[in-house]
């Protein structure tokens, strides 16, 4: 595995049946982690069809990981009914650094980014223009530009 991906889900606090095929973890409301169908390393080769299709142009070495919630999200002052929660990004923390330790991924902004990020870097790809995740509603003072910044900053606190 090369990198590991993050995204919100668009829908509510749990995941359906779609979020549980395209991504290898999801961290509900209540901040369970749940396993998505696929494993992380059947992403090592996308070519069999056999795969988590969490990023566009993106999956292949990739981990995806989502934030149920966000459903109805159009700004900073009109989150949806199911904003991400702080308990949901403490646990999110933790798992992505648990997930590049056990993969051996460095934590930088070319190997943990945002869905959001992984568009900027690949503007050909149809990842380019996705919202997930331009905004953290427990950390309403981080720009959209610096998110994924902040994540990997929470990210690398549990590696010490």
């Amino acid at each position: 595995m090369k990198r590991i991906i993050i995204h919100w889900t668009g829908g509510r606090y749990s995941p359906n049946i779609t979020d549980l095929e395209h991504y290898h973890f999801l961290i509900d409301g209540d901040g369970k982690v749940i396993r998505g169908k696929f494993k992380p390393e059947d992403n090592l080769d996308c070519s069999d069809n056999i795969y988590a299709a969490h990023t566009g142009g993106g999956n292949t070495g990739s981990i995806g990981i989502a934030l149920c919630g966000m459903s109805g999200f159009k700004s900073k002052y009109n989150q949806g009914l199911f904003p991400i929660t702080k308990k949901q990004c403490g646990v999110l923390f933790k798992l992505v650094s648990d997930l590049a330790l056990k993969y051996s991924i460095p934590i930088s902004s070319n190997t943990v980014l945002t869905h959001y990020e992984f568009g900027l870097k690949h503007p050909s790809t149809s990842s380019f223009g996705k919202i997930d995740i331009i905004f953290l509603p427990p950390y309403p003072h981080i720009p959209p530009d610096k998110v994924g910044d902040f994540i990997r900053g929470n990210c690398l606190l549990y590696q010490g």
